[in-house]
């Protein structure tokens, strides 16, 4: 059956509507991403076919990685007690914090006078490449020449929510794209079954960026990151419900799209194509998800490695599931940890036995990782970056400077991310610190500059690979960033 016609001045109203939408909203089909693809040569950009915005693309500059699992150790890791060994700091420790580190400066939950604390861990070199790491970590130990540390990082802010924000949009406030929304937006996905982007928490708690840390922003949400679970149902909401049959509810997506399909035709919105996306990978992922999230039918020999269990929720999980995803095609996949910040007030807030533990349950599994990875031939072209939002200060932190438990304070100034596989070397060290941790000295890298090589190993220059809204081009780094090129293998 034809569709009724329209009436002519409802007609003009359609036309002059598409057109604006073509010229100026934001969208796949923008006018940034339309010049970006002639640029190009369309080898990025909408692939032809819009009813499937994930479909793969080619990234437009030589990429060593082609997916990403970015760890995320929410709360701040104490990188003085893990990476970088301050012989110096330990002989000051007790003393009082010069005046010339504090002047001017504001601190999370210290105020007046603090107390210098060298690290109580034990450094020594491992691997080929002398890499400095604490007795905290002792799984790392053993892929030291897999990887490169980066040891002066910095950020803008010492909050957590804003902090983790900027680490992951670019922004610290809600609303700006996040980092696997950027790389799923220009390349896709190599499974269809599967989304493109994919989230996964331990720890029980989200980041305290919030939902913004794997959203998708101002981009079409298809590219938002999917949040599954490695206990219970994988995927909240996918499955039928009850009296909904297989069958009937690919009859109402039919209908569904049909509608969608016709409101394209007329009004041209990129976010029907979105939409239309999202109701059919939801319907694949009743099947797909639940096999690829099925730990049990690994080997008891890589549960072992990696400290799995099916059933449970934990980190160690959530990394063997990492592996699992990136090996059936997802593009990225996102792991938040939380309990790492080491103030102090409480035991398992503590920089000796607290930490202990805490490595004890995650270093094992992030080493197994990148060792699995490693043997199945998947190293070279997957990205690993294990890191927090900002450090920790070289002094104990205001409120438990009494006590027996020993903790730090948020740092933006100095903190340590390590990366692995995906086009980076290995066994190599990157950034120094001065002798007390307060500064880096040499080497430093911001937030933006590790967002740009992470764009840069997955085939973009992120001065480039920007998206049209509200009136300008938008992209991850903002107008900072620069690749780190030193780490390049």
């Amino acid at each position: 059956m034809n569709p009724p016609s329209l009436h002519p001045v409802r007609a003009e109203q359609l036309r002059l509507q598409t057109r604006r939408h073509f010229l100026s909203s934001a969208g796949q089909f923008s006018l940034g991403a339309i010049a970006l693809q002639a640029l190009q040569g369309n080898a990025f950009a909408a692939p032809a076919n819009t009813d499937h915005p994930l479909a793969p693309k080619r990234p437009p500059l030589k990429a060593r990685a082609k997916r990403v699992i970015y760890l995320h150790m929410s709360g701040g890791p104490p990188n003085l007690d893990i990476f970088d060994p301050k012989p110096a700091l330990v002989e000051q420790s007790g003393k009082p914090c010069p005046d010339s580190f504090l002047k001017g400066r504001t601190f999370a939950f210290t105020s007046g006078v603090p107390k210098l604390m060298g690290s109580p861990r034990t450094f020594k070199q491992y691997g080929k490449g002398g890499l400095w790491m604490s007795d905290a970590v002792p799984n790392f130990h053993t892929v030291a020449d897999d990887v490169t540390l980066l040891r002066a990082m910095h950020t803008d802010q010492f909050n957590h929510a804003p902090a983790e924000l900027l680490l992951f949009t670019g922004h610290i406030r809600q609303g700006r794209p996040s980092l696997g929304s950027w790389a799923t937006y220009g390349l896709g996905t190599e499974n269809q079954d599967l989304p493109g982007f994919v989230t996964l928490i331990s720890s029980g708690t989200q980041p305290s960026g919030g939902q913004g840390c794997w959203g998708s922003g101002f981009l079409p949400s298809v590219f938002q990151g999917v949040q599954c679970r490695s206990k219970g149902d994988p995927v909240l909401f996918a499955n039928d419900p009850p009296g909904m049959t297989r069958d009937l509810r690919r009859a109402t997506l039919d209908a569904l799209k049909d509608l969608n399909q016709r409101q394209q035709d007329e009004l041209g919105h990129a976010e029907t194509v979105t939409r239309i996306a999202q109701y059919e990978l939801a319907f694949r992922m009743q099947t797909s998800v639940p096999d690829v999230m099925d730990i049990s039918k690994e080997s008891a020999a890589t549960l072992e490695a990696y400290g799995a269990k099916p059933g449970e929720a934990s980190f160690a999980n959530n990394c063997l599931l990492a592996r699992r995803l990136v090996e059936k095609g997802v593009r990225f996949v996102h792991l938040f940890d939380w309990g790492w910040d080491f103030h102090g007030t409480n035991p398992a807030e503590d920089i000796r036995d607290g930490l202990t533990k805490k490595m004890a349950k995650t270093d094992k599994p992030a080493a197994a990782l990148i060792k699995d990875l490693k043997e199945r031939g998947l190293l070279d072209d997957t990205l690993i970056v294990w890191g927090g939002e900002f450090g920790r200060t070289p002094f104990r932190e205001g409120r438990t400077a009494g006590g027996a438990v020993l903790g730090r304070d948020h740092y933006p100034d100095c903190f340590s991310v390590m990366l692995a596989g995906g086009g980076v070397k290995g066994g190599f060290s990157y950034g120094e610190t001065d002798e007390m941790g307060f500064a880096g000295v040499k080497d430093k890298v911001h937030v933006h500059d590790l967002q740009a090589t992470i764009l840069h190993l997955l085939g973009f220059d992120h001065e480039r690979l920007t998206y049209r809204f509200q009136g300008r081009d938008y992209r991850l780094t903002d107008v900072h960033g620069h690749v780190v090129k030193a780490a390049l293998a």
